[in-house]
């Protein structure tokens, strides 16, 4: 894989390290502001709809310039955003700093997939994205323990001004790694880019992203108290296990690019056909601690199996002009973050057991998979009407 990928891939790092580490950092953090932690919770609330709000509008407000001095730019967003995090002085300059730095999120990631699958041939385009997501996945391994680990050693606020230092290295790494002029903006400007909005097959990639996103969340919000309550693990064991999902998360990752290189549409049917599968055994197999840190395990990777081609696929489905449905993709899956979370807790108020609430993922995930077949059996029409 070329070096530019690399390079995309460190920012990435960064930004999973940003998104994700303030939830080990939360007592800390409320402690500090004088807050308490649920409202310290609303930090990781104020980042997702940034992530939402901030995607189209930067995409749409980029849309004419070229592709590289956006991705800088967007870089040193995140790395101020990350030193107003680190200096803020109260709990509401810490959330505007948060929804500051979550506004390039989106657009970064839908914007870096375009540019990395633009720098490989085309029977390597998802795999050449898998690798720039690689870093979001590696965040959960490293950043996320290790960030975690320095603010409860140093501050919180050391954790953020570590970031600062990866989000420079991202910065200087874009600027000499990723060529001039690559993937460059449709000439459609904005018009263009609204316009491949009308396409229904972007609009369904988008909804089994949200799908595929809310089966997980709606499980794994609370996944801490299913470990502790009903597989019986210790709470300082909980971390080990999250570290084999974020194991999990690269390996599919990987995998994921691999296959969709292949065959896109059926890796992505197949993966939410074992997404469903893998909650039911969940749900029934919870009870034994060895089956749950093993299905633990192979839930990461089938969750990040789905993210390259679903990425892919908005990019080929919107191809005269990806920048604008790349970035509302990654919006996609944090309103699935957001709707799997709230469907979850709406489930356990209704009576659901933790132990039963697998079965509310799976029937998450089947709704994808009826999706991504209809999306599907659209591709097989138009092939063969334009074969006819």
């Amino acid at each position: 894989m070329p070096l530019p990928i690399l390079a995309l891939a460190v920012a990435s790092f960064c930004i999973g390290t940003t998104e994700f580490v303030i939830m080990g950092l939360l007592p800390e953090v409320a402690a500090d502001l004088g807050v308490s932690i649920p409202a310290a919770g609303l930090l990781v609330t104020g980042y997702a709809l940034g992530v939402v709000i901030g995607a189209p509008i930067i995409a749409v407000g980029t849309a004419k310039l070229p592709r590289k001095p956006v991705l800088i730019g967007l870089a040193m967003m995140f790395v101020l955003g990350n030193l107003l995090c680190a200096i803020a002085p109260t709990y509401w300059t810490l959330m505007i700093a948060r929804v500051i730095t979550a506004f390039g999120h989106g657009a970064f990631f839908g914007i870096g997939s375009v540019v990395a699958a633009s720098l490989v041939p085309a029977n390597k385009r998802a795999s050449a994205i898998a690798l720039m997501f690689a870093g979001l996945t590696l965040a959960n391994i490293l950043g996320v323990p290790g960030g975690t680990a320095l603010g409860e050693a140093y501050g919180w606020r050391a954790t953020f001004f570590a970031v600062v230092v990866i989000g420079l290295l991202s910065v200087v790494a874009i600027a000499f790694l990723v060529p001039a002029g690559v993937a460059p903006p449709g000439k459609g400007g904005v018009a263009g880019e609204v316009k491949v909005l009308g396409k229904l097959q972007v609009w369904l990639a988008m909804i089994i992203s949200a799908l595929a996103s809310g089966s997980l969340f709606a499980v794994f919000t609370y996944i801490k108290p299913i470990l502790t309550d009903v597989s019986g693990l210790s709470v300082e064991s909980v971390t080990w296990v999250l570290l084999l999902f974020g194991g999990g998360m690269t390996i599919g990752n990987i995998i994921g690019g691999k296959l969709a290189d292949w065959k896109l549409m059926p890796t992505a049917i197949g993966a939410l056909v074992v997404m469903a599968a893998i909650h039911v055994a969940f749900a029934e197999l919870s009870y034994s601690a060895p089956a749950a840190i093993l299905l633990v395990f192979m839930w990461g990777v089938i969750t990040f199996v789905i993210v390259p081609p679903m990425q892919m696929r908005v990019v080929e489905t919107a191809s005269e002009a990806p920048n604008l449905a790349a970035t509302l993709n990654q919006g996609a899956f944090n309103a699935g973050n957001a709707a799997g979370a709230w469907a979850g807790g709406a489930a356990i108020s209704m009576g659901v057991s933790y132990a039963d609430l697998p079965f509310v993922g799976a029937a998450i995930a089947l709704s994808a998979f009826g999706v991504a077949l209809f999306s599907f059996a659209l591709d097989r029409r138009d092939a063969i009407q334009q074969a006819a």
